[in-house]
């Protein structure tokens, strides 16, 4: 990451705390104080609205910086989740086969029906994160 990718990313979590809030607030008031400095209402309303009109561009530009990361961490997510998916499928043939090949051998077959189990839920929840994440 270079110094400018560092030095954004900072800002962009800065922006959201109590100290950014509390250093907005002391520069309208600073802003609002320049009519004890004899500047006219003019002037200052002036200040203001460039002031505002300029943070409220960058605002924007590290709100899409913060959505571009979600989206390349959701992507890294889905790849994981359909990894598990086939990972799971796997398993629940390989137990499929094992079922066929050991019937006469109860204690096995329990063992078997009750991990088989708890994959199809696992598969279940993978499919409903999945789900979840797509309706977002």
């Amino acid at each position: 990451m270079d110094k400018l990718e560092k030095l954004s990313e900072k800002l962009t979590n800065w922006i959201g705390t109590p100290v950014s809030i509390a250093v907005h607030t002391l520069i309208f008031i600073g802003i609002f104080s320049l009519k004890f400095l004899n500047f006219s209402v003019d002037q200052i309303l002036l200040i203001l609205t460039t002031a505002v009109s300029l943070e409220a561009i960058y605002l924007s530009i590290f709100i899409q910086m913060s959505v571009n990361k979600t989206k390349i961490k959701i992507a890294g997510v889905e790849k994981d989740i359909d990894d598990i998916q086939e990972d799971v499928q796997e398993i629940s043939e390989d137990i499929e086969d094992i079922n066929e090949d050991d019937d006469d051998d109860d204690e096995v077959i329990r063992t078997i029906k009750d991990i088989e189990q708890r994959i199809v839920k696992l598969h279940k929840e993978v499919v409903d994160i999945k789900d979840n994440k797509n309706k977002k």
